[in-house]
């Protein structure tokens, strides 16, 4: 295949798959814009400017999320439209075989995960930080208790009792909390005092409280700030708090070998740095898929049942991804099998059937 062909259809893979991302971006922000209007409308400093921002400052993390999606869609509009318009036909008999007219939109894809990694994760990672801050801020203080669900809990042990705590949100990659409460234990477990603040800053060997109330002997006490001794390192909190997507790709090879180093398993994180390792095969083995249920010559028609099960089969392939991933963060297989399994599997299949359907 010549290299004008090759670019026209890398190209109109490119131009399709821009459009889906900007068409699909436009409808995700007006559901969360939307969403998040109706949750915070009644809070104290809310503007719909506000909501604009957080709303803008998610869009590349929630992106990030359906990327799979968009590589599945996008492959099979631009192979579809290319049999409607009998570009494919001319091709093929022209001599240029499936491989050759599928390896554009292969690279595209493989560029398009390259992409998703190395740019957007890393502006999604420190975008979403920014929203979840400006939404703390505008939430704050609305009421001084923590759900249980709302956040992980971790209990600290020092020499003068164990202390059990809670946040509303957690800011900075788990080295920062909002709305934090602080319940100080005895040594027989009894509980002694309690510590509302608005802001908990992990220190070297403390944690620095800002705006605290501390109820003791049932009395209420209220000071600037103050400190809570601790030996957690913030490595652990990380590992126990961060959430994996907030970091960025670049900064998890070094987040992974402290952890580990500490003798932390960092699952969470190695399970993380794997899959988007293997992002760019599995928009590969999206196109195959796509591919598979595509390029049936538009005169016999594009049958609506091969179509449909091509999503069917591109969205098993992301639940099953999203499944095995759990299995590799609770450490029941190594997170390099959890996140590559699913796509060398998903590529075997698309190759053999492309096999089976183009040569015989």
């Amino acid at each position: 295949m010549g290299w004008t062909l090759g670019r026209y259809f890398f190209f109109r893979y490119v131009t399709i798959t821009i459009w889906f991302f900007i068409g699909l971006l436009a409808l995700v922000f007006l559901i969360d814009f939307t969403e998040l209007s109706g949750r915070t409308t009644g809070l104290p400093g809310f503007t719909y400017g506000t909501a604009v921002a957080i709303s803008g400052l998610r869009m590349p993390m929630i992106m990030l999320q359906t990327v799979p999606f968009v590589g599945l869609f996008s492959a099979m509009a631009t192979l579809v439209s290319l049999n409607r318009r009998y570009e494919l036909v001319i091709a093929r008999s022209a001599g240029v075989s499936a491989w050759q007219f599928l390896l554009p939109c292969c690279i595209g894809a493989l560029l398009f995960g390259v992409l998703s990694v190395g740019v957007i994760n890393p502006l999604a990672a420190h975008a979403f930080s920014w929203s979840e801050q400006i939404e703390t801020q505008l939430r704050s203080g609305k009421s001084n208790t923590v759900s249980a669900d709302a956040a992980p809990w971790i209990r600290q042990k020092t020499g003068s009792g164990d202390t059990i705590i809670g946040a509303r949100a957690i800011l900075n990659q788990g080295l920062e909390m909002a709305d934090v409460v602080f319940f100080i234990l005895d040594p027989q477990g009894n509980i002694v005092e309690r510590k509302d603040a608005a802001r908990a800053f992990l220190r070297d060997g403390y944690w620095e409280l800002q705006d605290v109330k501390t109820l003791q002997n049932g009395t209420i006490q209220a000071s600037a700030s103050d400190r809570v001794p601790t030996n957690l390192k913030p490595e652990f909190v990380q590992e126990r708090l961060a959430r994996p997507e907030t970091i960025p790709f670049y900064d998890l090879p070094g987040k992974i070998e402290v952890a580990r180093s500490f003798g932390l398993k960092a699952n969470a994180f190695a399970m993380q740095f794997d899959s988007l390792l293997a992002l760019p095969f599995l928009l590969v083995a999206m196109t195959l898929i796509a591919a598979t249920v595509s390029m049936q010559f538009a005169r016999m028609g594009q049958s609506a049942t091969m179509i449909l099960g091509g999503i069917i089969a591109g969205f098993l392939l992301y639940v099953v991804s999203v499944l095995v991933k759990a299995f590799g963060v609770a450490g029941f297989v190594p997170t390099v099998v959890a996140a590559w399994v699913p796509v060398v599997v998903a590529m075997f299949f698309g190759v053999t059937f492309l096999l089976y359907k183009e040569d015989g």
